[in-house]
């Protein structure tokens, strides 16, 4: 992975803002700590920062150029079939000068325009500059591995890896309430919005061309959904055949590396299955993993050890005590350059930064609970959409479970949680109790922590828009498979995805996630929903195929999330930071954004009984003000 930005100029007056080119790229620094460079014409100017693993030497730097000089790219990502494609290329009459995988990619676009990103398999983000037609190429990878962020006016056009990068050209900082919103339901700004007016997320897969003030992003790849299945069904045996194909296929291809290369293993079926697929391609495969000695609830590196044991691997566990993590916590902060509240951002955080001193490339298990079923919410939607009896029973209890203490911080409160949730849930419709599971509060909630002003002006309509490019996808008669193609385009690539990007990046480590190759992720929409989930077993396909080469004790276990114990955290160490600074009624006040009386509330919440979900809502509210007085104060 790289850093890369750019700015296309329509006018004289645009040509002025190229003098931040140089600033813009350097804001990308922790992204591509190898090398910088920049690239400058009468109209354009491409940067980048390279994180050098494929052909580290100067022959793979960029921005580069074609042959003919004609064509200037600027890239982040890996094409992991780029020696294949390079082959053919070759065969054609190309001819290189370095053995990365940018410049197969450079000559695959001159030979076939758009139509090259069919035949990429990989992770990216773009733009290639067309000196001869004036035009700026800009795409995103399928599933949105890669960001690419933009901007335009009638002056300029401009783009980047990060937010930071774009505000270096000195853009308009105006807050999108529409977006505020949304994130106080979700805890993230859901693409193509951003908490900035003007600022859009492109979209994943997707491309734009640039060349006057006037852009329309255009989709290149859509997911095929379940009912488009042409294919007659395999038997069960037949999909455990393939899908293991499929998997160690994908592993393969992302362990090509001119650099030290290990996976995360946290002790979930996920990644276990990832590093036992490695192993068997690398005997001294190096393993990371993370525990907290003082939290035991939260602590996985039990099960880590055993299928490092088993699959003898290098495992390095790193043993955190709460004020590792609590000490982390203001340097994960200055990295968003957006609000984003997943706080299991935090650990990602710490353990991208201990495992680069180690290796540059890292192998993770993500994606696959939105493929194949693996959340909490995904039996619950499966249990609801089957009009059980016990569903009336849940229901019912609505009233009781709202009076039980309520929390993430042990096994007891924590099910009378869900219990809750499932039994709020079980009342909505189909499309909005996926919102409500999918979210951190309800429409309702976020709304009453708003001001009553900016309700008033903000457009419900327009917050009512956004979620239904998302919900659309559900239809009148959903089921399992239609959720889990929502998952794909609103959890993964705005929530999981970009928290593993911003956190490895933040130390130069690039992270590769073999469970989104996407013929891996086309095979899994067409499966049957009893191969996912089936009585009360979730990734039914996935555990089986894999069962034999993993320990026994990883099917016996609860499902554990990379989570921080925020409780404990807020009613101690952060109370101060909460109730003087961040969240303080003169703060509140002086703002003019949140209502008052409801942040209170929220906060005598989370120091009662029955603190539910406030820590992670409130946790949402501190992200959002350190945001806030980073860079629109």
């Amino acid at each position: 992975m790289c850093g890369i930005t750019g700015i296309m100029a329509f006018n004289e007056i645009g040509r002025m803002h190229m003098i931040h080119l140089a600033n813009a790229t350097s804001q990308l620094k922790h992204r591509g700590p190898d090398y910088q460079n920049n690239f400058v014409s009468e109209w354009v100017g491409l940067g980048h920062r390279r994180l050098s693993v494929i052909d580290p030497t100067p022959n793979g730097h960029q921005p580069m150029a074609d042959q003919s000089g004609r064509y200037q790219i600027v890239y982040n990502g890996e094409i992991y079939n780029y020696q294949g494609l390079r082959h053919s290329l070759i065969n054609q009459g190309a001819i290189f000068k370095s053995d990365s995988d940018t410049e197969v990619l450079l000559n695959l676009f001159i030979q076939e325009g758009e139509a090259c990103l069919q035949k990429l398999n990989g992770c990216f983000a773009l733009a290639i500059f067309d000196l001869e037609k004036n035009e700026l190429f800009l795409a995103r990878d399928r599933f949105g591995i890669n960001p690419l962020l933009y901007y335009i006016d009638q002056d300029k056009f401009v783009f980047g890896s990060e937010m930071r990068s774009l505000l270096a050209y000195n853009i308009p900082r105006n807050l999108d309430y529409q977006s505020l919103n949304l994130y106080l339901e979700l805890n993230y700004v859901p693409a193509p919005h951003t908490m900035l007016e003007g600022i859009r997320k492109l979209p994943p897969g997707t491309f734009l061309k640039v060349s006057a003030p006037r852009i329309a992003p255009q989709t290149y790849y859509n997911l095929p959904q379940p009912e488009n299945a042409t294919k007659p069904p395999l038997s069960y045996e037949q999909q455990q055949k393939e899908l293991f194909g499929l998997m160690e296929q994908s592993v393969v291809s992302r362990m090509v590396a001119d650099v030290p290369l290990g996976t995360f293993l946290s002790g979930g079926i996920d990644s276990s299955i990832v590093t036992a697929l490695a192993s068997r391609h690398d005997p001294d495969l190096n393993t990371f993993s993370i525990g907290y000695r003082d939290q035991p609830y939260f602590d996985e590196t039990e099960y880590a050890r055993m299928v490092a044991d088993k699959l003898g691997t290098r495992h390095t566990v790193f043993e955190l005590s709460t004020l590792d993590l609590h000490q982390s916590l203001f340097d994960v902060w200055e990295h968003l350059d957006e609000p984003f509240a997943d706080s299991s951002a935090l650990p990602v955080y710490v353990l991208s930064k201990l495992t680069r001193q180690s290796v540059k490339v890292a192998l993770s298990g993500d994606g696959a609970d939105e493929l194949f079923g693996g959340y909490h919410k995904h039996l619950a939607l499966k249990r609801s959409l089957e009009g059980r009896l016990s569903n009336s029973l849940i229901k019912s209890l609505a009233g009781v479970t709202g009076y039980l203490p309520k929390s993430r911080n042990n096994t007891l409160t924590n099910k009378f949680r869900q219990l809750h949730r499932l039994a709020q849930g079980l009342k909505l419709s189909d499309s909005e109790r996926y919102w409500y599971w999918a979210g951190i509060a309800s429409r309702a909630e976020a709304l009453e922590l708003l001001n009553s002003g900016i309700t008033h002006d903000m457009s419900q309509a327009e917050v009512e828009r956004r979620r239904q490019i998302f919900l659309k996808n559900l239809g009148t008669t959903p089921d399992l498979n239609d959720m889990l193609y929502t998952d794909l385009r609103l959890v993964l690539p705005n929530d999981m995805l970009t928290k593993v990007d911003m956190m490895s990046m933040a130390h130069g480590l690039e992270v590769r996630v073999p469970f989104l190759d996407h013929k891996l992720v086309e095979f899994a929409s067409k499966l049957p929903l009893s191969s996912k989930i089936q009585g009360k077993m979730r990734k039914r396909l996935l555990q089986d195929t894999f069962r034999s080469t993993l320990p026994d004790a990883l099917y016996n276990r609860r499902k554990q999330g990379f989570e921080v114990p925020l409780l404990g955290w807020m009613r101690k160490e952060l109370d101060g930071v909460i109730r003087n600074e961040l969240l303080s009624k003169e703060r509140i006040q002086d703002q003019g954004i949140f209502d008052m009386d409801a942040v209170g509330a929220l906060i005598n919440r989370l120091h009662s009984r029955d603190p539910g979900d406030s820590p992670a809502r409130i946790w949402g509210l501190m992200v959002f003000q350190k945001w806030y007085n980073k860079y629109l104060e």
